[in-house]
């Protein structure tokens, strides 16, 4: 029998996705929380908390593959740091990360502490695979849904080629299926689109209009972002789902195109 696949992250986002494909691939998943809870119907839970380190070492006793997927606005670093050396202690054969496009290049908090999950993994022991995929539909949506309840609208100056969860946890459950591969090919979506015309279509997916003003970002960011530093780039794998379908799918209405 193959070795348990362990999952930290498994209920967000993007593990509530991948979790299923693993299990469809006949793995033996078990999801790392920080708090207990009942486990489905062919899941295991395993309480750890990635920030201290408590509880680490049991849950990955006998795990051939670590899927981390587990993230938040601070703290993913020192997580990631954890993770690794439990890893590296227990034999892990195989250890795949889930980062951002740009984590390199955009001088954001956020972005910094993925680099740094990045090279926590990249030098250690432990076989590894990296993804980096960019922005969510889902986070997108969150973003233009908060801009929205403006009777102002502010735009951010950025450009954005956000991609459907989906096709991210498609590609991870892939790659944990497979050999380490080191960085691979980052993913984003099929579509390079402006924060206005994410706000656009949304709000005509809505049926509302509301009157917007530019929102410049300032300093290093600004300039990262109006430089196009966000994005991926020519050599990425693109997403097939764009945000249009997403959009009609989630608010039941197709955005205007014109």
């Amino acid at each position: 029998m193959n070795a348990p696949v362990l999952v930290t992250g498994g209920t967000g986002t993007l593990g509530s996705l991948v979790v299923p494909l693993l299990r469809d691939a006949g793995l033996d998943v078990r999801l790392l929380t920080r708090g207990s809870r009942p486990a489905p119907a062919g899941l295991t839970h395993v309480k750890a908390d990635l920030r201290t380190g408590e509880g680490i070492a049991p849950a990955l006793e006998g795990v051939g593959t670590v899927l981390h997927l587990a993230g938040g606005p601070k703290g993913d670093d020192v997580a990631t740091r954890n993770l690794v050396a439990a890893a590296e202690r227990a034999g892990v054969a195989h250890l795949l990360l889930i980062s951002v496009v740009a984590a390199d290049r955009v001088p954001l908090g956020y972005f910094r502490a993925k680099l740094e999950a990045e090279r926590a993994v990249q030098e250690s022991a432990v076989p590894w695979t990296v993804l980096r995929a960019a922005q969510f539909h889902d986070l997108a949506l969150s973003v233009v849904q908060a801009l929205a309840k403006s009777p102002l609208v502010p735009v951010p100056g950025l450009r954005w080629e956000t991609v459907d969860a989906r096709d991210v946890a498609e590609r991870l459950a892939g790659l944990a299926v497979g050999a380490p591969a080191g960085r691979v090919a980052d993913l984003a979506g099929p579509q390079v689109l402006p924060m206005a015309d994410l706000l656009r279509t949304y709000l005509a997916a809505r049926g509302t209009r509301r009157p917007t003003v530019p929102l410049p970002i300032p300093g290093a960011a600004g300039r990262a972002y109006r430089a196009g530093e966000n994005l991926a780039g020519p050599d990425a794998d693109r997403g097939a789902r764009t945000w249009a379908a997403f959009l009609e799918e989630r608010l039941g209405a197709a955005p205007s195109h014109r």
